[in-house]
């Protein structure tokens, strides 16, 4: 791996952690006040923002640059900067024609997007009324989301990671004002605080995506909307890949539905999800976006070797990143739910006038359970967002798709299957299960056409990286054991403790991984050779 991926991945690594830790203290204030199984506001607040929040990292993350970055980079080289200029004026006077037209149709038929979302709620009509208001609040923020997107490709592809890294940013700093700003109103009232957060999230981030475009010479002009031959393949390649970046996001969409039959159950998938996307995000989507524009710029200049060691480098470093990270949630998924949702929240609020977190502790158990459930999926949806870019650069976005419909296949006949006998939890086993079966179809491909080389180093790594994460897991179970006594020397605060404790835990797994020769900085300084 080259000291030029490296860079760029703190840059966006740094802006993501940022953007998560804002998050982890938006989730854990409107868990405080809104609370999760005993509040329709809850439920119908997450399914209402669960499809534009997909959206978001559909665009954002993954399945829109899957298509559009390779695109740009070839009229880049093949036209230079005004040709590639005008193949994204067409892209946007596209988006925005069908965005519009879709934003229109949900705002008219709400209630039918709820009952894709979340049938189960049928049978309660205030939680059903809710969400879609929620939904047609939050709804345009879609389109919002969609030309952030654009633009974050667009400076991606130029090497300028930045501002489409920290730009979302805005999301959290929006709620978390709405939030605190009705702490002490009726729970109805916060929640649409919150959903009208949203809204401004998106107008904030699309603002700060056009400001970094027009210092780069590349703030679009609107035309008028035509289907040319450069949008034509655009889709063309968009569909297969909406289909196989966003094939996580798709199975969370028919897990909250599944999910919505049994009440309290969206909103404890939802907090579980929130809590394993910061290291998705700081790892699996940070180099995922950083790897694509790179493989795709390689591949075009015909240094497949270059674009192959690319590959294995990255999965050096998100293994090292994403093993241990996997390891705590399963050891101490219900300790950090309970100091993050109760512990912190609660005396965050206090601050504000709140007198108690509406989190409650069956809140607590549900929430970690599913949190213990994804983070045995955690590798599996980061090596997706690094597998795949593999295909996208290339410009084989159907392989990938193929795989992603077995994925949801897999992950709709699991869940309903499973549901009556784990009730919620069968939704995060199937999704988990599917991610692990579409990596695997992923790989092996790659490995029949000889795109992916796995070598004694890697192999090598991985043990290491595996023997290390053992010791921290060990550390954990063990230092959990004396959480009462350690959370009486703080102040009784158990939550001060947990935070103690699993940074302690990261301290054992770095001694551990030097030790036993996992980790060597020297090796992402410079080319692999």
């Amino acid at each position: 791996m080259s000291s030029k991926i490296f860079k760029s991945l703190a840059t966006v690594s740094g802006m993501t952690m940022l953007s998560r830790v804002l998050g982890f203290v938006r989730q854990i204030l409107m868990a405080g006040i809104i609370g999760a199984g005993g509040n329709p506001v809850a439920d119908a607040f997450w399914a209402a923002f669960r499809l534009p929040n997909m959206f978001r990292r559909l665009f954002a993350e993954g399945a829109f640059h899957a298509a559009f970055i390779p695109m740009f980079q070839g009229r880049k080289v093949d036209g230079g900067q005004e040709e590639a200029k005008q193949f994204a004026e067409e892209v946007l006077a596209g988006l925005i024609f069908i965005l519009t037209l879709l934003t229109a149709l949900v705002q008219i038929a709400a209630p039918v997007f709820v009952f894709m979302i979340a049938s189960g709620f049928e049978d309660d009509p205030e939680k059903f009324a809710l969400t879609t208001l929620y939904t047609r609040i939050m709804f345009p923020y879609l389109m919002m989301m969609s030309l952030v997107g654009l633009y974050s490709g667009i400076l991606n592809s130029l090497g300028r990671f930045a501002a489409s890294a920290g730009a979302p940013l805005a999301l959290n700093v929006c709620l978390i004002t709405a939030i605190l700003l009705y702490a002490n109103a009726d729970v109805e009232v916060s929640g649409m605080a919150a959903s009208w957060g949203v809204f401004a999230g998106g107008l904030v981030q699309l603002a700060i995506l056009l400001f970094g475009a027009s210092r780069q010479g590349f703030l679009l002009r609107l035309r008028m909307p035509r289907l040319t031959p450069s949008l034509k393949r655009l889709f063309a390649l968009g569909a297969p890949g909406f289909i196989s970046a966003g094939a996580v996001q798709i199975n969370l969409i028919i897990g909250t539905n599944i999910a919505s039959q049994e009440p309290g159950a969206v909103s404890w998938l939802m907090n579980a999800d929130q809590l394993y996307q910061l290291p998705l995000a700081v790892i699996g989507i940070a180099l995922g976006i950083v790897l694509l524009p790179m493989l795709s710029e390689r591949v075009k200049a015909g240094d497949e070797k270059g674009a192959a060691r690319a590959l294995n480098r990255s999965l050096e470093l998100s293994a090292l990143l994403v093993i241990p990270a996997a390891a705590a949630f399963l050891v101490m998924s219900e300790p950090i739910c309970d100091a993050l949702f109760r512990g912190i929240a609660a005396d965050a609020l206090s601050i504000f006038g709140v007198k108690r977190s509406a989190f409650t502790p069956h809140d607590v158990a549900m929430t970690g359970a599913a949190l213990a459930i994804f983070g045995a999926g955690l590798p599996a949806f980061v090596w997706h967002k690094i597998f795949s870019p593999a295909f996208f650069a290339r410009e084989d976005t159907k392989t990938p798709m193929n795989y992603a419909l077995i994925s949801i296949g897999v992950n709709t006949g699991l869940a309903l299957a499973l549901f009556p006998i784990f009730g919620f939890l069968a939704v995060a086993v199937a999704t988990v299960l599917a991610a692990w079966i579409q990596v695997g179809l992923l790989v092996q491909r790659l490995y029949r056409l000889g795109l992916f080389k796995p070598g004694l180093r890697l192999f090598s790594r991985l043990a290491r990286v595996i023997a290390a994460s053992a010791g921290m897991a060990a550390f954990l179970w063990w230092a959990l054991a004396q959480l009462p006594t350690l959370g009486a020397y703080v102040w009784n605060r158990e939550w001060v403790a947990v935070l103690l404790i699993a940074g302690a835990g990261l301290a054992v797994y770095g001694v551990l991984a030097l030790i036993l020769g996992a980790a060597r900085l020297s090796d992402y300084k410079t080319v692999a050779k």
